[in-house]
């Protein structure tokens, strides 16, 4: 649960219980249940197909039909729009980018609206500061940029929204060293300004100092939730289930 101030508890920037999920005929989420504290890093691993990236979708309201209760900032989005559910704060990134290749890369950056309602989010002067090669790359057409320059700007693009609150799926996948390491800079330096982020990651390495607590699902359910600090002691249980 959240940290009670002054005896009244902290809302949850997201708060899931009982989530049920499909594809069609398909029931994939069965009863997911994840807190989200306001500022915390939260990973949720797995294998591939355990319901990881669909739990992301669903809280963006992408999958064909969801049961339970998602609260976002305490408003129950359960029965909501995607776009609606954006208005909430949250910003998605998902695996495949979506950059637009008839787009330079600052006209990608420049594309998305404003979230009416949210803080102004990062400038385009803050963004650049934060990615320098962005700031090189600016006139390039968005897919001739590296693999790792595209997952800066897909990310880049979320943070001039006003999103405060930031779904990662699998950012690191595929990438050379040296940009797995500016990625895990960004995501220290949004958590210092006081961003929520969930990622989905397959790359435990990568996960583990990163965040403040993880998730493990497996079948579409949680089989395990656990602090940091609990990390080391869960080991054997997650080279079990992940092959870590």
């Amino acid at each position: 649960m959240s940290t009670p101030v002054n005896n009244v508890p902290a809302v949850a920037a997201i708060e899931i219980k009982d989530l049920q999920a499909w594809y069609g005929e398909s029931h994939i989420l069965h009863g997911v249940e994840i807190s989200v504290k306001k500022g915390e890093v939260v990973t949720l691993l797995g294998r591939n197909g355990s319901g990881r990236t669909t739990t992301l979708r669903a809280i963006m309201g992408l999958v064909g039909t969801r049961k339970g209760s998602i609260k976002v900032h305490g408003t129950e989005s359960i029965n909501m729009r995607t776009h609606n559910i954006a208005h909430l704060g949250l910003g998605y990134c998902p695996e495949e980018r979506g950059i637009f290749s008839s787009l330079s890369c600052e006209e990608n950056l420049l594309l998305p609206p404003r979230l009416k309602g949210r803080s102004e989010g990062m400038s385009i002067e803050e963004i650049y500061a934060m990615f320098p090669n962005l700031a090189e790359r600016r006139n390039s057409q968005g897919t001739r940029l590296s693999g790792g320059e595209q997952q800066m700007l897909a990310v880049g693009r979320i943070l001039r929204t006003g999103a405060d609150i930031l779904l990662l799926d699998e950012i690191s996948e595929g990438l050379a060293p040296v940009i797995v390491q500016a990625l895990a800079g960004m995501i220290r330096a949004l958590r210092a300004k006081g961003y929520t982020i969930v990622m989905v990651e397959q790359n435990f390495r990568f996960a583990a100092p990163l965040a403040d607590r993880f998730y493990v699902m497996e079948h579409g359910t949680i089989v395990e939730r656990f602090d940091a600090k609990q990390l080391e002691e869960k080991l054997p249980v997650l080279n079990e289930l992940l092959g870590v």
